[in-house]
């Protein structure tokens, strides 16, 4: 009924077990451990972008969820209301839900595919004889995994074998011989699981953690990983390298995404705190003060116009000039040698400043009674 998975699982271990064959040979325990391994490793490769992508949602997950804490509350008494205003700003925020559960659902698959294939190896066909096919493998890669022995124990067993309660006539019950190389794997993958979820749980952001949150962090940190060393007894050992070598990789490529995301947040931290470090002062800079003295600019400019007024009134018919040129004529002498008098030099000085603070005009004494400047 699940062949549309057990023919993939079975053809991607057939792969590497062929591989690995060349070097070990087929026969060999080594060579069906790295299969599986690397089987795993497949598998995880092709959802490398699924578990970024789950990583990422997560994040912002974490970013919003005080805006989802405030709908929650707010529509506390009408569930659905709730929930569409939950889609709407998953909507806006760009955030799946179903994304971040992805990688763990198809990981499930592959679980009971690989589970089932090995399991099958040591099924014997109803109608009796020896066994010929097990999905992509042969009857020579039947006998090749029967007869593979890891320290005299067969990658296929486990602690308790129930293989005929599926169909089959194998040995069932309890194999105390496969404890000393089972255990040790157990250990190992239930150590693994733990970290593995230590490593996410570190991860979460406190301001949105929920009641609902803890308990699943509880039960992903301690239910899950004795779950394993538990259950593990009821797993082949080729079962227990696979779920100690997809939890070695979830542990590694968690650091490697993890590590980037965080560096791309500090860049982008960075480059915000440069932008805003442009556009404003800098730290400690005073306002620069105008000098003592210093007039505006503004001032500067009004003067320069008042200046260019002056010259402008000097020219030739203007009242002013012709009171300069009348002061300049009596301030000469007679002979024209350009000698002043004191009376001369009182003349001047009072041409410049005579009280009325107005260049360029005579004293009221120099003027001659009754006649008016024009």
């Amino acid at each position: 009924m699940l062949d549309f998975i057990y023919y993939p699982v079975s053809f991607i271990l057939w792969c590497w077990h062929k591989v690995f064959g060349l070097v070990f040979g087929e026969g060999e325990a080594i060579s069906w451990i790295l299969g599986i391994i690397f089987l795993t490793f497949t598998v995880r490769g092709i959802m490398f972008k699924p578990f970024v992508n789950q990583v990422r949602s997560m994040k912002k997950m974490q970013d919003f969820a005080p805006e989802m804490k405030k709908i929650q509350k707010k529509y506390a008494n009408d569930r659905q209301r709730q929930a569409a205003e939950m889609q709407k700003l998953q909507r806006e925020h760009g955030v799946n839900p179903l994304g971040s559960c992805l990688p763990m659902l198809l990981q499930i698959p592959v679980f009971i595919g690989l589970n089932w294939v090995l399991r099958a190896f040591t099924i014997q066909p109803p109608g009796g004889g020896p066994k010929t096919e097990n999905y992509f493998f042969n009857q020579h890669d039947v006998e090749s995994y029967v007869n593979a022995k890891l320290f005299g124990v067969n990658i296929g067993e486990a602690i308790h074998n129930g293989v005929t309660a599926i169909g089959g006539t194998g040995a069932t019950g309890w194999h105390w011989n496969v404890l000393p190389v089972a255990l040790p794997l157990m250990i190992v993958a239930s150590i693994a699981t733990h970290l593995t979820a230590r490593h996410s749980v570190a991860r979460q952001n406190a301001a949105s953690a929920t009641p609902q949150t803890a308990i699943m962090n509880k039960l992903t940190m301690y239910v899950f990983p004795l779950g394993v060393l538990v259950f593990g007894a009821l797993f082949p050992i080729g079962l227990l390298f696979y779920w100690l070598a997809n939890n070695g990789w979830t542990l590694m490529q968690q650091r490697l995404v993890y590590t980037k995301i965080d560096k791309e947040e500090a860049a982008q931290k960075a480059e915000a705190a440069e932008k805003r470090a442009t556009l404003g002062p800098k730290p400690g800079q005073k306002p620069t003060a105008p000098k003592v003295g210093q007039k505006p600019v503004q001032q500067k400019k009004n003067q320069s116009a008042q200046s260019g007024g002056q010259k402008k009134v000097t020219k030739a018919g203007s009242a002013h000039g012709f009171a300069q040129t009348a002061a300049s004529a009596a301030s000469t002498d007679g002979d024209g040698d350009g000698d002043k008098t004191p009376a001369d030099t009182s003349g001047q000085n009072g041409s410049k400043d005579n009280g009325t603070g107005v260049p360029g005009l005579l004293k009221d004494s120099t003027r001659k009674s009754g006649r008016k400047r024009r």
